[in-house]
């Protein structure tokens, strides 16, 4: 029997067509997109649509539009890419805090030991450069919070699977205003700090069962500084 057609859903349509010339213009980060009215003119589609669908774009984190620049493109996109927005509205900073770490200790926990079995020797030399200048900073200022982010990347980068890093730089992204500088404390987390030199002994081991157990106690300082730091 037949059945009825759906209607067609412009706005996924313009979806697709848009990330096809992404790719197929080879555009990258920083790139320029064409503005509303080439658009408009190019897909036959109005105003509404076009802004509807750059709206989706930069909810995904791939587009920003700059007041009279134009939109620009902040991560290469195809109609192969995988899309997977996060939404969270915590009414409390400790429920934020501890539902995100949740998630972060199974993703982070795997990437850990994936890492121990992948890296390389050009990872390990990576991974530790990151190492030296997290305890650079640590030992000079006595925090070192983008040091310490450019060491775990370099961690998700020895995986060789391209969906630990996005996954936690996405997380990272939506929830940055939680994690920065939780509870207004520089010392947050601080305990942490030797922990991170053990899991890079455990990755340069090849062993994925000490990489888990050391990035177990990294995110257990965290889990007990939010207690502690939220009463």
């Amino acid at each position: 029997m037949l059945s009825p057609l759906p209607s067609i859903d412009r706005t996924q349509q313009v979806i697709e067509a848009l990330s096809t010339f992404i790719e197929s213009s080879k555009l990258q980060a920083g790139d320029r997109l064409p503005t509303e009215r080439e658009l408009m003119a190019a897909l036959s589609v109005g105003r509404s649509t076009i802004r509807e669908v750059i709206t989706y774009f930069q909810a995904l984190g791939v587009m920003e539009t700059r007041k009279g620049s134009g939109t620009y493109l902040l991560k290469p996109v195809s109609k192969a890419t995988i899309h997977m927005p996060l939404s969270f509205n915590p009414s409390h900073l400790r429920d934020a805090l501890l539902q995100t770490l949740e998630v972060r200790r199974g993703i982070e926990c795997e990437a850990g030991m994936v890492a121990a079995r992948k890296r390389t020797d050009e990872d390990l030399v990576i991974i530790e450069e990151k190492l030296n200048e997290m305890e650079r900073v640590h030992m000079a200022k006595g925090t070192s919070g983008p040091e310490d982010l450019a060491f775990h990347l370099a961690v998700y980068d020895a995986t060789h699977n391209p969906l630990f890093r996005q996954l936690l730089e996405q997380m990272r992204e939506t929830f940055e205003r939680f994690w920065e500088h939780p509870f207004d404390r520089q010392d947050f987390a601080r305990r942490s700090f030797p922990y991170h030199r053990t899991l890079f002994n455990a990755i340069a081991d090849q062993d994925p069962e000490a990489a888990r157990a050391e990035t177990l106690k990294i995110l257990d300082v965290v889990e007990e500084d939010i207690k502690e730091m939220s009463k």
